[in-house]
């Protein structure tokens, strides 16, 4: 191969990788809402701490892919979250948390749910009093979370367990049971998830993922806990079904589930507002 083909060769490999750039470029989303201009009244202020983000956000800059088209975002969205903050303990994150964080943003980050959650974990790397908080293993947790889980985490916040039961349908003869609804909690609606039936199937992912926890044969010691979901008025109605049967009644196994220890270190670094913490 001459010298002058390789040259044309290595410029079309120059292009093409150019040329595909582009159109990822432009195929992401833009935060228009995160990048409008700050308030005259604080714009000063955080324009100070968003130049503080960006001097300790530079070295992952270089290793992130399409950083600039988020740059904006981060030096005002963490600002935010940082404005409480003295500049001094201003840091420059762990690669290995702010640079993975900042590439999910990219595709994860149009919900205002989870662009939050990565706002605050970021937030929170870059402040010398909290960097411990944010771990590495969080990023790939928020990008497994759907916005209506994000919103389930919000309402563990600031409780640490909730009730929960099984109905089933019971044998009158053997004593032998199927499960109809597995799961049942009112966590969906006091969160107001935008798919509250989805709720059981939720959980199951908020404990597949280590941040919530269903402890095997336990239960609430108060027994009125669980009055509200039994209560309900769908249970009432299937209660109301098998009313008379000779065969068959409703029960309930009660259960609970509650967060786990890295559970609420996650909460704490990516769901609890970091302007809350200080």
């Amino acid at each position: 191969m001459t010298e002058e083909t390789e040259k044309e060769n290595s410029g079309g490999i120059i292009k093409q990788t150019i040329d595909s750039a582009t159109a990822l470029t432009k195929a992401v989303p833009i935060y228009e809402d995160a990048v409008q201009p700050l308030a005259k009244e604080t714009g000063k202020a955080l324009g100070t701490v968003g130049k503080a983000v960006n001097v300790a956000l530079a070295p992952i800059s270089l290793v992130v892919w399409g950083y600039d088209q988020m740059k904006d975002f981060l030096e005002n969205k963490v600002a935010e979250k940082l404005e409480n903050i003295p500049e001094d303990r201003i840091t420059t994150p762990p690669p290995n948390v702010a640079g993975p964080a900042v590439e999910a943003l990219k595709f994860a980050g149009q919900d205002e749910t989870l662009q939050d959650m990565f706002a605050n974990l970021i937030a929170n790397s870059l402040d010398s009093k909290t960097v411990l908080e944010a771990h590495p293993s969080f990023v790939d947790i928020i990008k497994s979370l759907s916005p209506d889980e994000g919103l389930i985490l919000k309402v563990f916040a600031s409780a640490q367990q909730f009730p929960m039961v099984d109905v089933k349908l019971q044998n009158k003869k053997d004593r032998g049971f199927n499960i109809l609804h597995r799961n049942v909690s009112l966590i969906g609606s006091i969160a107001g998830c935008k798919h509250q039936g989805l709720t059981p199937n939720y959980l199951d992912n908020l404990c597949r993922l280590g941040i919530l926890e269903i402890p095997s044969g336990r239960r609430l010691n108060d027994p009125k806990a669980y009055e509200t979901i039994t209560n309900d008025q769908s249970i009432k109605q299937l209660e109301q079904q098998f009313e008379g049967n000779e065969n068959h009644t409703i029960g309930f196994d009660q259960k609970f589930i509650t967060v786990t220890g890295i559970g609420r270190q996650f909460i704490n670094a990516c769901i609890v507002d970091k302007r809350t913490k200080g």
